[in-house]
């Protein structure tokens, strides 16, 4: 099973895209990831185990852009 949301739009996508994957754990929480687009190039982070692990990369990364994609996975 897996759990997919995207978000398109004028805010920051990365909060909106890890509080979708939030609401979407139960679908996978064997590992998670996200893509966001920022005008020039994608970037993608991902991480093996909850969307709290994802989460603390996120923070650390601090992707900026506006729409983007990400996934939840159950193996």
């Amino acid at each position: 099973m897996c759990g997919i949301v995207g978000y398109i739009g004028s805010n920051q996508a990365a909060p909106i895209l890890l509080e979708g994957l939030r609401r979407l754990e139960y679908r996978g929480y064997d590992s998670a990831g996200l893509a966001i687009h920022d005008g020039s190039d994608l970037k993608v982070i991902r991480a093996a185990g909850k969307i709290s692990a994802l989460a603390q990369l996120v923070s650390t990364a601090n992707p900026h852009g506006t729409f983007g994609i990400g996934h939840t996975r159950w193996a």
